[in-house]
């Protein structure tokens, strides 16, 4: 077989697997992360919630979005130009969030107390600003009612609570918010339902509320769904090993295909490049090798 055709057949593998790049890259949900950050900071700043900037969740959306849409940016505009210094810049980027991800993962489980006993701070954390975290107070909600729980640890995290703290005034005060409470179905809620619970002993408080912490709670559900879980890690990780890989790829078809135009003479060279320039046109410009037809 002639070098010319080798030549063609291999620019016709790195064409499919560019067109496979560019499906993947399109598919990240960077500019959708994004536009939800944004709207959740506009919201955030419409009701004046937490004054810490960078923790609040709509900006940590924002900054991935942003993350994102860059390192995709990046690999789409390599695969147009077959710019090798690009695609190695997306590649590495790729497998670096990976192997941190990765990383991440094992010491959350080689280090769980750890890792449990920094959650538990933080929900507390959250907790004193709880009615001044307007982000916070809708999340710890949602997870209350989910997971059937209150507070980190357990329901007297919410004693740090200015409102909440027991001794103190006000009808709040020795309570826990409604979230925390047992409640049935089609039945209207008693906002006031965990009134002066912290005073009471666990078993006495468990009449009335959920006095499981959240944190435990939700450990308790990942282990009952390890199933969803497994698939959620896949989908999660499986995108980005298959970017890795599909970008390793194409650039080392890129580079066959410079070494062997490197080997072409001189004469084939310009009449290729003349022959490629009538049919492509202004495309030939961008792509540097695309399939005759």
């Amino acid at each position: 077989m002639s070098l010319v055709l080798r030549t063609s057949k291999t620019c016709t593998y790195i064409f499919i697997l560019k067109a496979g790049l560019h499906v993947f890259l399109l598919k990240l949900i960077g500019t959708f992360i994004l536009a939800i950050g944004i709207y959740a900071e506009v919201e955030r700043l419409r009701f004046k919630t937490l004054d810490g900037l960078f923790l609040a969740p709509s900006i940590i959306l924002i900054l991935l979005g942003i993350v994102m849409f860059i390192v995709s940016f990046i690999g789409v505009l390599g695969s147009l130009r077959d710019n090798l210094k690009l695609l190695n810049v997306f590649m590495f980027t790729l497998l670096v969030c990976l192997i941190l991800e990765l990383l991440g993962g094992i010491l959350g489980l080689a280090f769980r107390k750890q890792t449990l006993d920094l959650v538990n701070k933080n929900i507390s954390n959250g907790i004193k600003n709880y009615y001044d975290d307007l982000d916070f107070k809708n999340i710890l909600d949602f997870v209350q009612k989910r997971f059937q729980c209150c507070g980190g640890k357990d329901f007297q995290d919410w004693q740090v609570n200015i409102y909440h703290k027991c001794p103190g005034r006000g009808p709040l005060a020795c309570g826990v918010p409604y979230t925390c409470c047992i409640t049935q179905p089609n039945v209207v809620v008693n906002t006031l339902c965990g009134h002066d619970v912290l005073n009471k002993t666990r078993p006495d408080a468990m009449k009335d509320i959920y006095a499981r912490g959240c944190t435990f709670a939700f450990m308790h559900w990942m282990e009952d769904n390890y199933t969803k879980m497994a698939i959620l890690l896949l989908v999660i990780l499986l995108p980005q090993f298959f970017g890795v890989l599909v970008t390793w790829l194409y650039r080392n078809q890129v580079l066959e295909t410079q070494r062997e135009w490197d080997q072409q003479p001189d004469e084939v060279k310009e009449q290729l490049t003349y022959n490629s320039n009538v049919k492509r046109g202004r495309i030939s410009k961008w792509y540097k090798c695309m399939p005759n037809k």
